[in-house]
């Protein structure tokens, strides 16, 4: 029994967030003890863990494609600029999108002199200002979306709590600073500009009153997405479902640290009327548990990288799972 185990492992443990035995240890016994059952019954992980969530669809990758903040030194403010192709019919063919945005990223900071690496996430990282990364990044995934037929948008990372100066109470841009109100105006601008479908961690993460406001401003047309500020624990979850914040959570297994946890998680997401999305973390491994997870919790998205041998198993088991469906 799947609860059994992940009880046990709380109570070897003993504290609230598995400081002792870590996240990481846990999490691994967990899908383990998952991976195990779905073998004895002869059925698919994603099967296993599905129950009454399952539906027709499959989760479209978020694939970023440049990066800066903290995952990138002298980079963009903004942490992730993300390919979104929400009109693919399938999702190899939106994991193929992503790619090829990826390297028109690529090609279009060739054109302008720019060198890059890669960040944490496999990224291009140049060292470009936010305005321009949303010139390229627009213009990527229209010249993508017209070679394969299909709308592909733009989603953002902001890593609002890495931007925030908590005694100042500002965000700092370089030399420029926004207070709390400008930086909510500031994100609905993005979103209407650039017909943003994603926008995850907008601000700090304890400000469940400015989510708020965003997403009462902009929440109709895109997903206002928390990850640091729901940490995916269904007592902060709630916290923010009591102050209408956000209107999706990013849920990622090893920052809770069992199954059990995160379908707790995704559970309280769905009954409220929050959009789960299924995360890989910026240090990663091969395993496709989450490839799983994310068609078996029915989330409208996955967000795992565009390009990377860790990123790319997962998407790869992630089209595994579509074929043999």
């Amino acid at each position: 029994d799947q609860r059994e185990v992940d009880e046990a492992l709380h109570a070897a443990d003993g504290t609230d967030d598995f400081s002792e035995i870590g996240a990481n240890t846990a999490v691994a016994i967990s899908m383990a003890a998952a991976k195990a059952a779905a073998d004895v019954l002869g059925a698919p992980l994603f099967q296993h863990l599905g129950g009454a969530f399952r539906g027709d669809s499959f989760p479209v990758p978020l694939g970023n494609v440049i990066g800066g903040g903290e995952h990138a030194a002298d980079a963009t403010h903004i942490q992730e600029f993300l390919s979104v192709p929400v009109g693919a019919p399938s999702a190899e063919e939106a994991v193929f999108a992503n790619a090829a945005v990826h390297a028109a990223v690529a090609d279009l900071l060739d054109e302008r002199g720019v060198a890059a690496g890669k960040g944490d996430e496999g990224a291009w990282a140049p060292s470009i200002d936010d305005s321009e990364a949303f010139e390229i990044a627009d213009e990527a995934t229209e010249l993508v979306a017209d070679e394969v037929g299909f709308d592909i948008r733009v989603g953002l990372d902001v890593a609002g709590a890495e931007l925030y100066d908590a005694d100042e109470e500002v965000y700092r841009y370089g030399n420029e600073t926004r207070d709390k109100a400008e930086q909510i105006d500031y994100m609905a601008e993005l979103v209407d500009e650039y017909d943003l479908v994603y926008v995850e961690d907008p601000l700090d993460e304890n400000d469940y009153d400015g989510f708020a406001a965003l997403t009462d401003r902009v929440g109709d047309r895109t997903l206002i997405c928390g990850d640091d500020l729901f940490v995916t624990n269904v007592e902060r979850l709630t916290e923010g479902i009591d102050a209408g914040a956000a209107n999706s959570i990013l849920i990622k297994p090893n920052q809770i640290g069992t199954l059990s946890d995160t379908v707790d998680a995704v559970e309280q997401a769905v009954r409220n009327g929050y959009e789960p999305v299924i995360s890989h973390r910026s240090g990663e491994t091969e395993d496709t548990t989450i490839a799983h997870l994310a068609v078996a919790t029915d989330a409208p998205y996955i967000k795992t990288g565009a390009v990377g041998g860790e990123r790319t198993a997962k998407l790869n088991e992630l089209i595994r799972i579509e074929q043999n469906a």
